[in-house]
């Protein structure tokens, strides 16, 4: 028979130690609900152990006791304290996942913005660049600026920088976002506590194919702008129309094979080496007293001072990290952009693009334009990787 031990409580049912609950206060219907490893209890006691918090009437909890040798058979808690707790562990779930959208969303645009202010920036020497490849241009460089500026005026060395960062801002936003994300998975993921250089290499090529394959149309479709008889076609939308109505959809996917191998070994070199610079330099006893001065100092620093590199050193790295990138993989770059300009009827395959490129020109047309495309990319890749760092600051982007 069930017997609940009773105190006789003066004034009110708390005492030090617990709630001692007088036999009538609970019915029998709950009695019987308690699940108990013994046939035949002789007694139970309710003790309340949060004897200071009760929810909506209903007593925290229970310790059960059988027979008096102390030992428990369950903990009730109360219904109101479940449901509280459900709707908490709700809104913690919205907003980690809020919060997730939120920090996703600065990452890109930290990286779009980098793209946008160092491609507007190194866009005379990218209009070179291209002059060479597309053009198959023979001035030597100062021949070539002095042709474009009687021509063109000052304005036409920024020809196209519009379309160019129309496809560069999503394409460095992607970049720089999914190399984090990769490599972050991937340290995680192989129970690193820090990324090895390998993480760094795999997740900068799988950074390059992904954003290669979100962003190659605008990318063919400024090419083609530029090309000979761009012009007549009406800027972004004609070159779209045309393109589409007269080759088909996947004509803005020209040179995607070309474009995943040379960015998947562009990305890994690019986002590795800067990587594994930043690292050994964080390691280094300048870095680590570095970064002890900014723990020190916190918040009181501004973004330049937050850097972890330093100005100087972020510039420089992000400058190595991007001439080592362009250099390793400038031909498929050339061989890309062949691929297209290429019409249907007389389109080749990217190995018989190549060939065809050797046969004319030799070895050496495989890098037409290499010279101008590294003083290009030593500015843009540093103000690239610096404008990325400090936004990342400013906007209080976290590690995803």
């Amino acid at each position: 028979m069930l017997q609940l031990i009773k105190q006789p409580p003066p004034f009110d049912s708390f005492f030090p130690g617990g709630l001692f609950l007088p036999a009538d206060t609970l019915p029998s219907s709950f009695l019987s609900s308690i699940p108990s490893s013994s046939s035949d209890p002789q007694n139970v006691s309710c003790f309340c152990w949060g004897h200071r918090e009760r929810v909506g009437g209903v007593f925290l909890s229970l310790s059960l006791s059988f027979n008096g040798n102390g030992r428990e058979s369950g903990e009730i808690v109360g219904q109101h304290q479940h449901e509280k707790k459900a709707e908490d562990d709700g809104v913690c779930e919205e907003n980690e996942n809020g919060s997730g959208a939120i920090n996703m969303t600065k990452h890109l645009w930290a990286g779009a913005v980098s793209a946008m202010v160092s491609r507007t920036f190194v866009a005379p020497l990218e209009r070179l660049k291209l002059e060479y490849i597309v053009r198959g241009e023979q001035k030597n460089l100062y021949e070539l600026i002095q042709a474009i500026a009687a021509s063109q005026g000052l304005r036409g060395f920024w020809k196209g920088n519009f379309v160019n960062i129309l496809r560069t801002a999503p394409f460095k936003a992607i970049n720089f976002y999914a190399y984090d994300t990769y490599r972050n998975k991937l340290t995680r993921m192989l129970g690193n506590q820090e990324s090895t250089n390998f993480e760094r290499f795999v997740a900068g090529a799988a950074a390059g194919i992904t954003a290669t394959l979100l962003c190659l149309p605008m990318d063919t479709i400024r090419t083609v702008m530029v090309a000979p008889g761009g012009e007549a076609m009406g800027g972004v939308i004609g070159v779209l129309r045309h393109m589409i109505k007269t080759e088909g959809f996947f004509s803005l996917y020209k040179g995607l094979v070309p474009s995943i191998i040379s960015m998947a070994p562009s990305g890994a070199v690019y986002y590795g080496i800067y990587d594994i610079l930043k690292s050994a330099y964080l390691h280094s006893p300048k870095g680590m007293k570095r970064i002890q001065h900014m723990k020190e100092w916190g918040e009181e620093l501004n973004a330049l001072e937050q850097l972890e590199l330093g100005t100087i050193r972020t510039l420089l790295y992000g400058a190595i990290a991007g001439c080592c990138s362009e250099a390793a993989t400038y031909p498929f770059e050339v061989v890309r952009r062949q691929l297209q300009m290429q019409v249907r009827a007389t389109r080749l395959n990217a190995l018989a693009t190549c060939v065809k490129i050797v046969e004319q020109g030799g070895v050496p047309a495989l890098y037409a334009g290499l010279v101008p495309s590294l003083l290009q990319v030593l500015p843009s890749a540093a103000i690239s990787y610096f404008v990325y760092e400090c936004m990342k600051i400013v906007l209080k982007v976290e590690s995803t």
